[in-house]
């Protein structure tokens, strides 16, 4: 993670005057040095963390300075540049520089790189875009227990989830249901050297196929591969691709973050059981941040559905872990929240009449 370039200019230099009517490139120079980028953090470093390393260069004083300096850039006329086409180029970035102190909602299009460091494989980072943040949207920001599930996921292929593995001799085909900016899936195909299908609803479709673009050679090199198509949970056939149509194919299913309704478990429940091979070896990973009582109500319901399958799901290994959640209203990532993530891991009850 990058510490003094996230926010402002070192203390000993200072902001271009106007009046002296700077260059164009003394200006772009200043305003690319002002860029802020929204935090990273996992189960190892808080976003309190990281964003107290953001702030540490830059006094109160010194941001003050910086939102006047904006702001005369933004109403100047700039008459001095040359061209009108560089005046649109630094009010547009004067423009991004002032949204993105205004918090996610406000900075539109990101791109973040996400660490992946373990004494377990060799260290990578994976690149996701998150679209502008606008109406219904959750599909496009990528939640903090995406990162928190993705970097567990060597200890369980390792542990509870290595019999999957072990007896393979080619990459294990994956299925995640609700993937969302795919950050999860990618780090699954990386990590575990698996063929991961990366699913959402059909208007999550074409991000989530841009960030599998953007990572596929990264994952090839490590032995994995991804694909990205719609599944609506409890949709017609049409809403589903011709690949998700025969089921129960899948031995490894994975979700993180999927209950934001009270349809959604149950939904998610018919989702699990149509795609999950019916093998005794089958499992879903699932994890749902525990942020109040009806997000710990919706995993109840959820357990319940999974239990009360024709062919029944039964958790075999289930804990929770502390990590940074940023759901809520809050329109800035700094308000994330330490909360509980649970994890649980099903598979069909084989003494269940199957």
């Amino acid at each position: 993670m990058r510490g003094t370039d996230l926010l402002a200019t070192p203390e000993e230099e200072e902001l271009p005057h106007l009046w002296q009517k700077p260059s164009y490139d003394v200006l772009l120079k200043a305003l690319e040095k002002l860029r802020v980028e929204p935090p990273v953090w996992g189960l190892k470093v808080s976003s309190a963390e990281i964003l107290k390393q953001q702030t540490a260069c830059a006094s109160a004083h010194q941001r003050r300075e910086i939102i006047i300096f904006l702001s005369l850039i933004i109403k100047s006329g700039l008459a001095w540049l040359e061209t009108d086409e560089e005046r649109e180029v630094i009010w547009e970035e004067a423009s991004k520089r002032t949204s993105e102190r205004c918090g996610r909602t406000a900075m539109g299009e990101i791109v973040r790189r996400w660490p992946f460091e373990n004494s377990g494989y060799e260290p990578f980072s994976l690149t996701i875009r998150e679209p502008p943040l606008t109406g219904d949207s959750l599909g496009l920001k990528t939640w903090g227990s995406s990162y928190v599930l993705a970097q567990l996921l060597h200890e369980f292929g390792s542990g509870p989830l290595a019999h999957l593995f072990q007896a393979k001799t080619d990459p294990m085909d994956v299925l995640e249901l609700g993937s969302g900016t795919g950050l999860l899936g990618l780090a699954a195909a990386s990590i575990w050297r698996a063929n991961v299908f990366l699913t959402d609803l059909p208007e999550i479709i074409p991000n989530l196929a841009h960030n599998a673009a953007l990572n596929r050679e990264l994952i090839k090199a490590r032995g994995g591969s991804v694909e990205a198509a719609p599944l609506t949970w409890g949709g017609g056939e049409d809403e589903v691709d011709p690949r998700f149509r025969s089921g129960r194919r899948y031995e490894l299913v994975i979700v993180a973050d999927p209950l934001y309704d009270d349809n959604h478990p149950a939904l998610l429940t018919g989702a699990i059981d149509e795609q999950l091979a019916l093998n005794s070896d089958a499992r879903v990973l699932i994890m749902v941040p525990q942020r109040d009582e009806i997000t710990k109500g919706l995993t109840r319901m959820l357990r319940q559905g999974l239990e009360q399958q024709v062919n029944p799901l039964v958790c075999y290994h289930e804990n929770i872990v502390a990590g940074e959640d940023d759901w809520g209203d809050a329109n800035d990532d700094s308000e994330a929240d330490r909360v509980g993530f649970w994890w649980g891991i099903f598979g069909r009850d084989q003494t269940a009449n199957c």
